[in-house]
């Protein structure tokens, strides 16, 4: 009973993360497309730990911690670039 709920959670955040990149793609604003990105990637993250309790592992939780990681720093990434025209500022002295 209990891997049933599991499957039905990762069936539901696989239908989520679809959702998402739809969104993505047909998405009107950059930051339309940046909040689905984002969401995209948490939604993976829940996956992917469902599938680490689902298999009784904690071999998964590494990958859980990285995904998590580079979500946020993508999300930081491309809200500067939206809102500056660039990612990484180089001040030159003349």
């Amino acid at each position: 009973m209990f891997h049933n709920l599991l499957y039905m959670a990762m069936f539901l955040l696989s239908v989520s993360t679809l959702v998402a990149l739809y969104r993505l793609i047909k998405g009107a604003t950059a930051s339309d497309r940046i909040l689905a990105l984002d969401a995209m990637s948490y939604n993976i993250i829940g996956i992917v730990t469902i599938l680490s309790i689902a298999l009784n592992t904690q071999n998964y939780l590494d990958v859980i911690l990285l995904i998590g990681i580079l979500a946020f720093l993508g999300t930081v990434a491309l809200c500067k670039y939206v809102e500056r025209g660039v990612v990484i500022e180089h001040e030159r002295d003349n």
